[in-house]
């Protein structure tokens, strides 16, 4: 994790997961990451895997140029003639809430006629009423601002390379930039092994309330 803001919330579910596969959506106290709230968001995990945004972040709705609660997460991959991105979203986010397994990843976006950008994603599985397929909780934050953010709106998020993140801490801050995985947009995101998805990369062992 590249970011200060990524490293601050995964460290913060980290404590409060407490050794638990996740921790309990009424245990996030938004005033714990009041530093971070514009980039974070959170989805649900509904019964159609649109995985509408309970909540966004005012840095992530400027990056859409809309308000986002509401919306299908799902539809901000979804290209004019290409779903295939979309769909293998919708299959890792079924991944993060099944097994609890914690997600960063590099995303690139930018606004039509404009040089794509890098953001920082993270994606985080909440329980919610003691269910543990509910909710997840997330963050985009960009590498380096571009000059056009906030004023036009990005066409849509386009995966680039993710990890999984299982360790019993936060990864510290890297000395050099990380070696992303690449990604090729026609496969999937993983290969089942059994009852065991294997993802490339390998397993490493706002207000927030609604």
């Amino acid at each position: 994790m590249r970011q200060k803001a990524t490293r601050e919330l995964f460290a913060y579910w980290d404590k409060l997961r407490r050794g638990r596969p996740a921790p309990e959506r009424v245990e996030v106290d938004p005033a714990a990451v009041r530093h971070i709230l514009a980039d974070t968001f959170m989805l649900e995990a509904d019964a159609s895997e649109t995985f509408p945004f309970r909540l966004s972040g005012t840095r992530i709705n400027a990056l859409f140029d809309t308000e986002l609660k509401g919306r299908s997460f799902i539809d901000l991959w979804r290209g004019e003639k290409d779903a295939s991105m979309a769909d293998n979203m919708a299959a890792l986010l079924r991944s993060i809430i099944e097994d609890a397994c914690p997600v960063v990843a590099k995303v690139s976006a930018g606004p039509r006629g404009y040089q794509d950008a890098e953001f920082e994603l993270l994606l985080l599985p909440l329980r919610h009423n003691g269910k543990t397929q509910a909710r997840i909780m997330g963050l985009i934050a960009p590498v380096k601002q571009p000059a056009w953010f906030g004023l036009l709106p990005v066409e849509k998020l386009v995966l680039r390379g993710l990890r999984t993140l299982n360790e019993d801490k936060a990864p510290e801050p890297p000395k050099t930039a990380p070696r992303w995985p690449d990604f090729s947009l026609g496969t999937s995101l993983y290969e089942q092994r059994g009852h065991l998805r294997i993802y490339e990369g390998g397993r490493h062992t706002n207000p927030l309330s609604t």
